[in-house]
């Protein structure tokens, strides 16, 4: 299927990780010109190295920290002409609500709660005059499937479903949809090394973290990839009447409960 993006230009937040750098290969895959944004020039170096030797687009590195409401801003100044934007920064520990104080709290919604907002309100002022784009909000399963151990982040993720769903529904009006991905627990290298860490704790070797993962859907984790493509799609005009709306990719686990 020609998804139709070959010379289009993205920007995606913690692009040089993860389910970020996965959504870079895809629309690097598409033709799509690439923006990657991250707080470590060091890592961001090491991805675009990585899209260079595989495909042959435009890699530009924005070495910033997205929990600053100016920086962001100054980030879709610098890059107001991209097609797609893919807010994806930031990570919410575990916690309950005792255990996680005040200053760690609004540091974590900085970037993952402010970021994404800071961004989105930036790049629809400019999305909104050319008539055009799509901003693809990566969020989390816990914003539907609250946690008391993972309070910060159940709240910050279902805010940011609302925030989606509000801001989709009015702005396609003006030629720019706004959609959002609920990935679950996703292989990336951060989790790889939590459960290797727990591993290490219940079976004496780390290596048997696979086996923490039995219990989720097909017995494994989410791929990155997984993720990735289904935001190329959304992101693409073979999804064009798609606005204000959140996709859960669980393998079912949230209608489980």
């Amino acid at each position: 299927m020609d998804l139709r993006l070959t010379g289009k230009s993205v920007l995606i937040t913690g692009g040089s990780k993860g389910i970020g750098y996965a959504c870079a290969e895809s629309f690097a895959a598409e033709g799509c010109n690439v923006h990657l944004a991250a707080r470590s020039q060091q890592n961001l170096e090491e991805a675009r190295n990585r899209l260079r030797q595989r495909f042959n687009v435009s890699v530009d590195l924005h070495a910033v920290d997205l929990a600053d409401g100016d920086a962001a801003r100054g980030l879709v100044k610098a890059c107001s002409d991209v097609d797609i934007l893919v807010n994806n920064a930031g990570a919410i520990p575990r916690g309950d609500v005792e255990t996680i104080d005040e200053a760690k709290w609004r540091e974590v919604w900085n970037l993952k709660v402010f970021g994404y907002i800071n961004m989105t309100r930036a790049m629809l002022t400019e999305m909104k005059a050319r008539k055009r784009g799509v901003i693809v909000n990566v969020i989390g399963l816990a914003g539907e499937m609250p946690n008391y151990d993972y309070a910060a982040g159940s709240m910050g993720n279902a805010s940011l479903m609302m925030f989606t769903r509000t801001v989709g529904s009015r702005s396609i009006e003006s030629g720019v949809r706004v959609v959002a991905i609920n990935p679950p627990a996703t292989r990336t290298d951060r989790l790889v090394t939590l459960m290797r860490s727990q591993a290490q704790k219940e079976f004496g070797n780390p290596d048997r973290w696979p086996e923490l993962t039995k219990h989720l859907p097909m017995g494994r984790p989410c791929e990155p990839q997984e993720i990735a493509d289904l935001a190329v799609f959304l992101a693409s005009d073979r999804s064009a009447y798609t606005s204000g709306v959140v996709f859960t990719v669980d393998g079912g686990l949230a209608a489980r409960h």
